[in-house]
């Protein structure tokens, strides 16, 4: 192996010109970790547990009630429904500035 610096865009084919071109792709490296018992990617199952046991109650309550999660525009402060959380109790979102 040979360490290469990229721009962060990884397109590792674009940077790496035709060596770049035998990368294999995120399944494959996936696949080839897990042949390898490469865990580094993996998490464990406690931590997955923990996981579920935080998401199901919020999974469950979706599924009860008729609340869904609202949308909004991608580089907003969120849904409306948020801010109006975070005023009732006199506090503000940081300003999102581009």
């Amino acid at each position: 192996m040979r360490l290469v610096q990229v721009p962060l865009d990884m397109s590792f084919a674009d940077a790496l010109g035709q060596d770049g071109t035998d990368m294999p792709d995120a399944y494959e490296r996936l696949i080839m970790d897990v042949i390898r018992g490469n865990q580094t990617l993996f998490m464990r199952g406690d931590e997955v547990e923990a996981a579920w046991a935080w998401t199901d109650p919020i999974i469950s309550e979706w599924e009860a009630g008729q609340a869904r999660p609202e949308p909004y525009d991608a580089g907003s402060s969120g849904p409306d429904e948020a801010l109006r959380l975070l005023h009732r109790d006199n506090r503000r979102w940081r300003e999102i500035r581009s």
